[in-house]
């Protein structure tokens, strides 16, 4: 592409994602990557020269002030919300890294601000970009599974311990919005157990338990503490399982054709003796592309064209909404914390109900249908203004 039509980005950050971010935005045909912002001299020296552009700065809004169009965030979690909402009010399009934010009310403001601007906004939910995740995305719609019964996700590593959030704000985005994009919906009941043994502020260890409108059951199990690294996602259907494990090159995808069905019951207590029906299983092709590179592209392309990104903030206050009942959860013994989502997200074909921006405000329907209760028999409360949890940042 002429240089002339590539679309001039900024990165701010160049720790661990960050150069990541610094060498796709070079690959990339349609980008020029003309200005850098990192404060750190040691992150910048552990990056290939190659790849720096001659504007290098400390100061972000004196990358604001160049001729950038856009924006990529890869700094600390608490700097998300400043740093995006800065650069959406001097016109830039903006790609910040998980979480979106540390707040479901600055998730919202950053939607809702780049909403009214215009301009495009998008999270860095890397895994709904993953050809394993896409073809996940079409055996679930396909309904070779069944009906879907329960879900696991595990992704523990050691470390890399964060500064200013725990183990569910740093981890669990990433499997968040996987489920929130096979699904299509979002739960209705969150829970969560963890510890933090190593900084006695933030967990390094949590499991979370997920409740759907149908009844599915999810499970998500984060930790930074583990020797070897896991990042796996079951998904049990009436018919088949399918897992996926990232860490699995070439057999990423691993299909069970395995189920139980019941028979008659019988006998005096009714026992309903059980059939189990064990049979082969299939390692599909899956493409070997790069998800962040998938990502960043699809960014370039949303500028571009003006389309919806598929990991919006919109999106991205979803992931955060469920996160801070997590956080309630995690902090408060485990207790169940009813989330009810005070907006609702259009799923069909991501087309937007209200004004182009996929968001309606909570109204007691979801897509045309009357709010469903959990399976406590009560809608879930809504996530009013309440003081932070320990497992948030605070400004």
């Amino acid at each position: 592409m002429a240089p002339e039509n590539r679309i001039k980005v900024g990165l701010a950050g160049c720790g661990y994602w960050g150069s990541k971010h610094l060498r796709v935005l070079n690959e990339l045909p349609d980008c020029e990557l003309t200005a850098v912002c990192e404060p750190s001299a040691e992150n910048l020296g552990k990056v290939s020269k190659a790849f720096l552009p001659e504007f290098i700065t400390d100061d972000f809004d004196e990358m604001l002030e160049s001729d950038i169009d856009a924006v990529v965030i890869a700094a600390p979690a608490r700097l998300h919300y400043p740093l995006a909402k800065a650069a959406l009010l001097k016109g830039k399009h903006v790609l910040t890294e998980k979480p979106f934010a540390t707040t479901s009310e600055h998730a919202l403001d950053l939607a809702e601000t780049a909403t009214a601007l215009g301009l495009t906004v998008m999270v860095g939910h890397t895994y709904v970009f993953h050809p394993a995740v896409q073809y996940l995305k079409e055996l679930v719609k396909s309904g070779d599974l069944g009906d879907l019964l329960y879900v696991h996700a595990a992704r523990l590593n050691f470390g890399l311990l964060q500064p200013d959030v725990d183990v569910l704000w740093d981890l669990a985005p990433h499997d968040l919005s996987i489920l929130a994009y096979l699904l299509e919906e979002e739960p209705m009941v969150a829970g969560a157990r963890g510890a933090a043994r190593i900084n006695p502020n933030l967990a390094e260890v949590a499991h979370l338990d997920l409740e759907f409108m149908d009844g599915l059951f999810a499970h998500i199990h984060v930790s930074w503490l583990e020797p070897v690294k896991v990042r796996r996602l079951t998904i049990i259907g009436s018919k088949k399982t399918v897992v996926y494990d990232d860490v699995a090159p070439g057999e990423m995808i691993r299909i069970y054709n395995k189920s139980i069905t019941l028979g008659e019951r019988t006998g005096e207590n009714g026992f309903a003796p059980p059939t189990y029906h064990d049979g082969d299983i299939t390692v599909p092709f899956v493409k070997q592309d790069e998800p962040l590179k998938l990502e960043d592209a699809h960014f370039m392309d949303c500028i571009r064209t003006g389309a919806r990104p598929r990991s919006d903030g919109w999106q991205g206050l979803k992931v955060v909404n469920i996160l801070e009942s997590a956080s309630r959860s995690l902090y408060n013994s485990g207790s169940l914390e009813d989330l009810t989502p005070r907006y609702y997200f259009q799923t069909n074909n991501g087309a937007a109900e209200e004004g182009g921006n996929g968001h309606t405000r909570a109204n007691g329907r979801v897509n045309g249908m009357d709010r469903r209760t959990n399976s406590r028999g009560r809608a879930g409360r809504r996530n009013g203004t309440r003081a932070l949890t320990k497992g948030q940042v605070r400004e």
